[in-house]
């Protein structure tokens, strides 16, 4: 059992590793698992890992867990939530229920699928594997189904899962697992990432929801949210719900079970929203934030191209307010930008730039990563309702610098007293003239200031 503090240092390593280091280690340490390996402290070392695997989407080692999973992957999610949101089940959930089906509920035709499930994955054959638990899904469904009828039974299990929403999410695995089958015929036909929501790719999926609706149609709306999840865009999977109602307009889709992806994609936005509102001026940090925007933007622009949003509609007002609320937080930064700006590149009345003492790194900083932000959110300001701020303040920088530039230059031939104030100062106009303008007038900025400090010397 390792100590907090090499708990805590191990997880900092493995985080740290690159992509494919980490995708092997953790193949080796869950191998290792399989074969009931007792040195390692697997739960550790995979937890440190995940960050790492996540992010770069490595194809991990198949484990009884994770076939017990494959017919809801594609719902499961690690956003915070407050309430149940159909088509999303947490991962935390998990564990919590495979513990209650395989302690609990079916415990003996559990351990005989992990221990034949095990057997056959370290024997690489994994297409067998997949078919074994394809044969224990509808097992482990039916079990699941009549526990979770008995209200009694929900109430024990709601303390044994530690959460009400686990239930929900357990009552979702349950139909999903019933179906495990069809999604399999799904999920062959989406490899992620799929490129492109294509009309044939359509079609097929088209058909695969067909069929669920003959024998599972309580799982039929799924198959949408499925698809979006493997979509490289995942707003094309709003094409399937408008191919099944023969609609291209909000009011149907929203009322009706097909809306389900479209009220994931507006959680995904309400979630964004919320963080790009709890960010405050100092701390924060530019490139998550445009990231975070351009998103939104991204989004809410690609809805409105697929589905005509009426204004009065349910999404249609949803949308419009969330853009003005993200447009007023942008508009707010894009305000106190030309301050910040300022500050780093102080002036002295009727007489230019001041060189009198060093504005200091903070502000240095603080100038460079609003001139990141101003820049950056250039292409999407209009799709986030900011886009007049933007342009203004974006002209207002870039006045501000040209006129700094000019006099820092002539500083730098003129104010050898103050020649380290001005060479900081300099410095950062060159940074700042690369954001705002271009790498080739940077470059062209340091030339004249190489040719400022020749003829100083002289």
């Amino acid at each position: 059992m390792l100590s907090p503090d090499k708990t805590g240092l191990l997880k900092a390593f493995l985080g740290g590793l690159p992509g494919h280091v980490a995708a092997r280690l953790a193949m080796a340490v869950e191998v290792d698992r399989l074969m009931d390996g007792r040195a390692l402290p697997h739960a550790t070392i995979l937890e440190g890992l995940r960050p790492v695997l996540r992010r770069d989407a490595h194809e991990r080692t198949l484990t009884p867990l994770r076939l017990f999973c494959r017919p809801f992957q594609d719902l499961l999610t690690c956003a915070p939530r407050k309430a149940k949101q159909k088509g999303c089940i947490a991962r935390g959930s998990l564990v919590p229920v495979w513990n209650w089906v395989s302690l609990t509920l079916i415990p003996e035709e559990a351990a005989r699928y992990a221990t034949e499930t095990k057997a056959l994955v370290l024997q690489h054959k994994e297409e067998d594997a997949i078919i074994r638990a394809g044969q224990f899904w509808p097992v482990a469904s039916a079990a699941m189904a009549t526990a979770l009828k008995d209200p009694n039974t929900r109430k024990i299990l709601q303390k044994t899962l530690g959460d009400a929403l686990a239930v929900e999410d357990a009552d979702e695995m349950t139909s999903l697992l019933a179906a495990g089958e069809t999604l399999e015929k799904l999920a062959a036909l989406l490899p992620k990432p799929v490129p492109s929501f294509h009309e044939t790719l359509l079609w097929d999926v088209r058909a695969v929801y067909d069929a669920m609706m003959q024998s599972y149609p309580d799982v039929a709306p799924y198959i949408a949210v499925i698809a979006m999840n493997r979509l490289s865009r995942p707003w094309e999977a709003l094409r399937l719900p408008m191919m099944i109602s023969r609609k291209q307009d909000e009011t149907l889709i929203a009322k009706t079970d097909m809306g389900l992806v479209g009220e994931i994609l507006f959680d995904r936005m309400e979630v964004l929203k919320i963080s790009i509102q709890q960010t405050r001026h100092p701390l924060f940090d530019a490139e998550v934030l445009m990231e975070e925007v351009k998103t939104f933007a991204d989004l809410s622009s690609h809805i409105v191209k697929e589905i005509e949003l009426k204004r009065d509609g349910e999404w249609g007002k949803r949308l419009l307010a969330e853009r003005v609320q993200i447009g007023k937080v942008m508009e707010g930064f894009m305000d106190r930008a030309p301050k910040e700006f300022n500050a780093a590149l102080p002036m002295a009345k009727g007489t230019g730039a001041d060189f009198s003492k060093h504005p200091g790194a903070e502000k240095h900083e603080m100038a460079k990563r609003y001139a990141r932000l101003v820049t950056g959110s250039r292409n999407f300001a209009a799709a986030a309702s900011f886009a007049a701020k933007q342009k203004t303040t974006y002209e207002d920088l870039c006045t501000t610098l040209q006129r700094y530039n000019e006099d820092v230059i002539r500083g730098l031939k003129s104010d050898p007293a103050r020649a380290e104030i001005v060479g900081a100062q300099f410095e950062l106009c060159a940074e700042l003239t690369a954001i705002l303008f271009s790498e080739e007038e940077a470059a062209m900025m340091r030339r004249r200031g190489k040719a400022a400090q020749a003829a100083a010397a002289a």
